[in-house]
């Protein structure tokens, strides 16, 4: 029932929003296009540490393409929250391999808004892995992390933002 009554929430918050944007004729921000997954996440100023590490490990060509990409984002409180040097220790170039993966762990390779990630129990990332996805009371999660913002819309896909970096098997 909470299931049903959240998903309902969110598509007619999202529903009002689109109808907003599309009766403002007034609204140049309407008529421009979408930046794309990286442009987002950077114009966001929440997923710096985020955005660095895309860097650091070469995907940002990737999350520009085509996609369609949906990207679970931790903030940047969620890379604050990893044990002391965690970041610096994943950004050293021999590190790299374990950067991507856990990158990609984040990417589910189609383009997800939350009513469509609501329906599923789990999807598999562009790493090969499956994140799952669950209900805990009224808070959605992937793994175990908590979706504390949804449809982050992007060009090339969606960004939902995280509480928690998630880590492969």
């Amino acid at each position: 029932m909470i299931h049903g009554t959240l998903l309902r929430s969110a598509l007619a918050v999202f529903a009002v929003a689109a109808v907003v944007t599309a009766c403002d004729e007034e609204n140049p921000v309407a008529a421009q296009p979408l930046p794309d997954i990286v442009e987002t996440a950077i114009d966001n100023g929440s997923f710096q540490t985020l955005v660095a590490a895309v860097q650091a490990a070469g995907l940002v060509e990737t999350l520009q393409g085509d996609g369609p990409f949906t990207v679970f984002a931790p903030n940047d409180a969620a890379f604050d929250a990893l044990p002391a040097g965690t970041v610096e220790t994943l950004l050293l170039p021999e590190n790299i391999d374990q950067l991507v993966a856990i990158l990609t762990y984040h990417v589910v390779p189609q383009r997800l808004l939350a009513e469509d990630v609501l329906a599923s129990e789990s999807f598999t990332t562009v790493q090969g892995q499956d994140v799952a996805i669950s209900l805990d009371g009224s808070t959605p999660r992937v793994n175990s992390s908590a979706i504390i913002g949804t449809d982050v819309l992007a060009s090339n896909g969606v960004i939902h933002v995280i509480d928690s970096v998630l880590l492969p098997e």
